[in-house]
């Protein structure tokens, strides 16, 4: 059976602004840094990791990486504060998530979610 994800892995084309990006919303950095060619972020017991691609490298539109956190709302500020512009407001889903999209500036879609409580 399969326990856990232990990372993801994401390429990036401007390692520097990928770093910014993902701290400016609170990942906290563990490895590397805007000048690496391999980043890596702390994401509860997991990890984001960000590698750097050449230019040439493209992609398009893989899936999602959906990352609970402790209040979506607050979560969706910091986004906003720090000039960032979600593709979605926060809004409670009918599969029980609150929830919005934000897009990173290299074009991975990203979640931040919370599972809503009962009644």
């Amino acid at each position: 059976m399969i326990e856990s994800i232990s990372a993801i892995t994401l390429g990036t084309h401007d390692m520097a602004r990928a770093v910014h990006f993902y701290r400016s919303l609170g990942f906290e950095l563990l490895y590397g840094g805007e000048a690496a060619a391999f980043t890596s972020f702390r994401v509860g017991t997991g990890y984001l990791n960000l590698t750097a691609q050449p230019e040439d490298k493209l992609w398009s539109w893989w899936g999602r990486v959906i990352f609970y956190v402790a209040d979506v709302d607050e979560t969706y500020a910091q986004a906003r504060a720090a000039g960032w512009q979600p593709s979605t407001t926060p809004h409670d889903a009918e599969w029980g998530e609150r929830y919005f999209h934000l897009t990173d500036p290299d074009g991975h879609e990203l979640s931040f979610a919370r599972p809503l409580r009962g009644p």
